[in-house]
């Protein structure tokens, strides 16, 4: 009797054993199916690795083809510039000249936005950005954060 039950819990013990390890291998399966649904690349670091890749390639690559993070892509858009570099909105504070203050026309340029001023309302400065609550917006906002207010060239409608 004490021979079957020992037979038995080497048996149930394998089961276990051999099931972890399948269930393990559809986890990683199944991760490497998600990265290939959403262009991320794999990446021989643990999960954490993949998901930083994954966040990487959705903040900047787009089937639409604009990327995720698009205020930058917009205004290049909008003002007829199509220089990729363009698109990280931080890289807007080395185009064209300084201009040292807000004032309509200008190109206001925070870290992690960017967007043109159309106009004064009160104290405030109105923008027209790009990716501004997933659309495209004209509306007060605080200049506070900015890094460089740029001119970058005169004559652009800014109505369109």
């Amino acid at each position: 009797m004490k021979k079957k039950l020992a037979s038995a819990l080497v048996v149930l013990t394998g089961v276990i054993a051999l099931s972890s390890t399948s269930a393990q291998a559809r986890h990683h399966h199944q991760r490497g199916i998600h990265a290939a649904r959403h262009g991320a690349h794999k990446h021989h670091g643990g999960h954490h690795g993949g998901a930083h890749a994954h966040r990487r390639a959705g903040r900047y690559a787009s089937h639409s083809g604009r990327p995720a993070a698009w205020c930058g892509w917009w205004l290049g858009q909008h003002l007829g510039m199509s220089n990729r570099n363009l698109w990280l909105a931080r890289n807007w504070a080395s185009v064209g000249s300084n201009a040292g203050q807000p004032e309509v026309g200008v190109v206001v340029v925070w870290r992690h936005h960017v967007g043109i001023i159309t106009g004064r309302s009160g104290t405030g400065w109105i923008v027209k950005s790009g990716n501004d609550g997933h659309t495209v917006r004209e509306r007060v906002r605080s200049i506070s954060g900015a890094i460089a207010f740029r001119r970058v060239g005169a004559g652009f409608d800014f109505a369109s």
